[in-house]
């Protein structure tokens, strides 16, 4: 059953929110397209579906990723770097393995009036990335 890509990038993006917040969690049923969301988080009551109770059979469901997973933290922060502030492409180095790096890089881009562009490349990065991800897991997806 084919799903929409813009329901598996929501679906990322709320799998990709946790932090100290709690964990949060989506799955896709391979067959029915169907997402589930689930939280550990205290008011998440209102977010958690009731999982299938063979949510661990990998040839029906799968979870969707996080940004590490398909490469979209660091490597991405770079690529961007490379591409469109090649003169700062060290500083954005020097920075990336350091506390506060993302806040940092932020920072530049806004120096740069760079942040609408940053956006749209992160953006058509993620959702080609999770293109691909949906082709290895035998995702159909449509739009």
């Amino acid at each position: 059953m084919p799903i929409s890509i813009k329901d598996i990038v929501e679906a990322f993006e709320f799998a990709n929110t946790g932090g100290n917040m709690g964990e949060f969690l989506a799955f896709v049923c391979k067959r029915t397209g169907k997402i589930y969301y689930q939280t550990d988080f205290p008011d998440g009551a209102e977010v958690n579906d009731e999982l299938p109770d063979d949510i661990d059979d990998e040839e029906k469901y799968v979870a969707l990723p996080d940004k590490g997973e398909l490469r979209l933290g660091k490597p991405l922060v770079l690529d961007f770097a490379r591409e469109f502030l090649p003169d700062n492409f060290d500083d954005v180095c020097y920075f990336s393995d350091r506390r506060g790096a993302y806040p940092k890089f932020k920072a530049l881009l806004a120096r740069r009036g760079a942040i609408d562009h940053w956006h749209a490349f992160e953006a058509k990065a993620t959702e080609q990335a999770l293109r691909d991800w949906c082709a290895l897991h035998s995702i159909e997806i449509v739009g």
